[in-house]
């Protein structure tokens, strides 16, 4: 699953959505915020397709309540 960087989502809500929506500590979440801002997306986590589709749903839902254009995509797992 990946979060996307926008020039609108502040850095703290990607934090607090990292945190409540894919369990990450509060360093780990930081480090991955960092990640979407300076490389353009991150990695939230790896679940199974319905786990995957389940959270880009809650935090989809909970970034448009609060007004925010957010994106987290759920991509296959790329293999070699």
């Amino acid at each position: 699953m990946l979060l996307l960087n926008d020039d609108y989502t502040p850095m703290e809500f990607v934090v607090a959505v990292l945190s409540r929506y894919f369990r990450k500590s509060e360093q780990d979440a930081r480090l991955i915020m960092l990640a979407v801002h300076h490389k353009g997306q991150g990695v939230a986590g790896v679940y199974t397709r319905d786990v995957a589709e389940t959270k880009v749903a809650q935090v989809s839902a909970q970034a448009r309540r609060e007004g925010y254009p957010l994106r987290v995509v759920a991509e296959p797992e790329a293999h070699e």
